[in-house]
């Protein structure tokens, strides 16, 4: 029994983080978010609630600089202060704007919201478990192989619940009139707008997929609805 106890550590220690990691982001996005009040953003993002059967979608400005959008494990849609300066300044469109509001909603709607934060601190846990016992066998580089590991299958969830929100955003941008012209041609901006260089990392090691791997797949989903359309 005893051996196993850095392992049954390491997952309580995982539990706990979680709990900490839902109760500070709470509190983070509380404190630093107000709703948006932009009468454009609204009159899409209502045509995106009525498509959904939905009385209204409620987002929020997260008062934070980077380009970004969030889905809180809550439910909740923010976009960052730094975005919507974007939009405000002419470098993104409303429809573009409405498409990471879209692909939020997909986090929300498919689970990953909640599930990213309980797998974030699961995997800390396994990452800490592996480390002990890996150093046992290759000591030194023990905890540099769990962390190699555990980005790497990280990363790879990532990526599919990109996907994934992606295709929700689609099918829901198409069925409120919006279309996915705006989803995509905002993908070729997003390297400008966020200063990421996508090209120099290798794809294991990115959480999202690369531009044209996204756009690729949005467009298959298109044909395949097409032709179901046609067959039906």
């Amino acid at each position: 029994m005893i051996k196993f106890a850095p392992i049954f550590l390491a997952l309580l220690y995982g539990l706990v983080m979680y709990r900490f990691s839902v109760w500070r982001t709470k509190k983070t996005l509380d404190a630093q978010s107000t709703e948006l009040a932009d009468p454009v953003l609204k009159d899409l993002s209502d045509r995106m609630a009525a498509a959904l059967e939905l009385e209204r979608i409620r987002v929020n400005i997260y008062e934070i600089e980077p380009v970004n959008g969030l889905a809180a494990p809550d439910g909740r849609i923010f976009l960052t202060r730094g975005f919507y300066r974007k939009y405000k300044a002419g470098e993104v469109t409303a429809e573009e704007l409405s498409s990471v509001i879209a692909h939020e909603l997909g986090h929300v709607a498919l689970g990953h919201s909640r599930r990213r934060m309980i797998d974030f601190s699961g995997q800390n846990a396994l990452r800490t478990a592996l480390a002990m016992v890996l150093s046992r066998f290759i000591p030194f580089v023990g905890a540099f192989v769990a962390n190699l590991l555990m980005s790497l299958f990280a990363a790879r969830l990532s990526r599919r619940d990109e996907y994934e929100a992606d295709a929700y955003a689609s099918a829901l941008l198409v069925k409120s009139g919006i279309g996915t012209d705006p989803q995509k041609s905002l993908f070729k901006k997003l390297e400008t707008l966020t200063g990421a260089n996508g090209a120099s990392t290798p794809v294991w090691l990115m959480s999202h997929p690369k531009t044209a791997e996204r756009i690729a797949a949005i467009e298959a989903n298109e044909e395949k609805w097409l032709r179901s359309g046609q067959d039906a």
